[in-house]
């Protein structure tokens, strides 16, 4: 059930993914009592499968932020498959991405019969490269898959220009990136598709669960049958299938909470950014840690906290001695896992920083004499 490894505290004190017991968790769901009352009103209402209150949860995450058209999907993965489905993604094409994610944005590709070509990075924000996005473009190519890592906006501009210039798609990977934006606009309206996924250690949760945003409305339609076996205009107990489709729908249990948590999300992100903002000032000018960036005219949605650090498994082990949680995110590129290995590319930047990268914990469960305890140990191994 989604409350059984996540009891309703508010104390930093928590089991990390793994059930080890940390006193300073690396991620922390925000669930209290508001969710508990909006699950149970929509079980007493006896719709529980996807019905109004999914539809009230699109319309609001729509509005947050700022485009058309918002498709609830059952999980992070199924809102990536059912974007590369709407735009025509198929056996044959060529999809770019980032080699340095989590692996549901490759297996997506793979979902739909797609090459994934991984491309190289940026070294200071972490995100594709578009020059050399550009540089590996080829007459298969159907689409740019651009990463928001760490919630982190990608360079959403420089893709559009890209794509405008070869005639693709763009699908914005933003898993990590709720409430992110660039200027006044946030991430989720920046691409053709943008796709969110609400899994628990998320800025926001529905338990399981994904969203996919667009400002087109066949795009749109495509998804809405497609997530519902085909069906037009997503109704249910309809037999009649217009197209190919599958089961991705979010339930309206999991929208209930879904709901919550979207009218927590800025204030949530705040607490974020303001606990980042403390662990930079703390660890500035420490030796040999690269910290992370929020560039000009962005907004970082502060996912994680990712720091460069030459003996990466040293402080990792360190932190945990410690009672503190951290997170490697990640611990290899994913061309490197056994069913995407003959996809591999030449990616440098990539390969040197997968293996200095740890998150250190900055969630909205943890207060400032929290943040100052893990930077103080972080120093503390960095000083030795």
């Amino acid at each position: 059930m989604w409350m059984s490894n996540f009891p309703l505290v508010k104390n930093s004190e928590k089991q990390n993914m793994s059930g080890i017991t940390m006193a300073i968790s690396i991620a922390k769901p925000q669930i209290d009592e508001e969710e508990v009352a909006a699950v149970t009103r929509v079980l007493r209402s006896g719709m529980i499968a996807s019905g109004p209150e999914t539809r009230e949860f699109e319309r609001e995450f729509s509005n947050f932020v700022g485009c058309e058209y918002a498709c609830a999907v059952n999980n992070g993965t199924s809102a990536l498959s059912l974007a590369l489905l709407a735009v025509g993604v198929g056996p044959g094409d060529e999809v770019i991405t980032s080699p340095m994610t989590f692996v549901a944005t490759a297996n997506s590709i793979l979902s739909c019969g797609a090459t994934p070509v991984f491309s190289d990075i940026d070294e200071t924000t972490f995100n594709l490269s578009p020059s050399v996005v550009k540089s590996v473009i080829t007459g298969k190519t159907k689409a740019i898959m651009p990463v928001h890592l760490y919630g982190h906006p990608a360079e959403m501009g420089e893709f559009r220009r890209i794509a405008d210039e070869y005639n693709l798609a763009i699908i914005g990977d933003a898993a990590q990136a709720h409430g992110a934006a660039v200027a006044s606009e946030m991430v989720g309206s920046l691409a053709d598709v943008e796709c969110f996924s609400f899994y628990p250690t998320k800025n926001m949760t529905t338990g399981e669960g994904g969203m996919v945003t667009t400002n087109d409305e066949e795009l749109y339609s495509k998804m809405n049958s497609i997530r519902n076996h085909g069906r037009p205009d997503n109704l249910l107990g309809v037999y009649e299938h217009d197209r190919f489709g599958l089961n991705l729908r979010l339930t309206d249990i999991g929208s209930a909470i879904g709901r919550v948590q979207l009218a927590k999300l800025p204030e949530l992100n705040r607490i974020r950014a303001r606990n980042a903002n403390a662990m930079s000032d703390l660890l500035e000018g420490t030796a040999t840690i690269v910290l992370p960036t929020e560039s000009a005219g962005v907004t970082h949605s502060w996912h994680q906290y990712t720091i460069r650090v030459s003996d990466r498994d040293g402080l990792s082990g360190y932190l945990k001695e410690r009672d503190i949680g951290c997170g490697i995110y990640y611990p290899r590129l994913i061309q490197d896992y056994p069913h995407l290995e003959k996809f591999r590319s030449q990616c440098p930047v990539a390969e040197n920083v997968v293996s200095e990268v740890i998150s250190l914990p900055i969630h909205p469960g943890l207060t400032l004499d929290d943040i100052e305890k893990v930077a103080r140990a972080v120093i503390g191994f960095i000083e030795g």
